[in-house]
């Protein structure tokens, strides 16, 4: 689904406020837990601002012995 920053602002005020149902689109959602609320925003801000779901870390080693 694409989100929209309507959909970000509708969930971040049911945070603030300790309400559980929220209308997203059409829909109404019912969340089970503020941790799956906080959860399903950060996936949402991402998505808006363009962060890929599957991002890549790459990590360089670092050795003091030498190799």
């Amino acid at each position: 689904m694409a989100w929209t920053q309507t959909d970000i602002d509708a969930l971040k005020a049911a945070i603030g406020r300790g309400v559980k149902l929220v209308r997203q689109g059409h829909d109404i959602v019912e969340y089970a837990s503020m941790a799956e609320m906080r959860a399903a925003l950060a996936m949402m801000e991402a998505e808006v601002a363009g962060v890929s779901r599957s991002a890549v870390t790459i990590i360089y080693p670092y050795t003091t012995r030498g190799l």
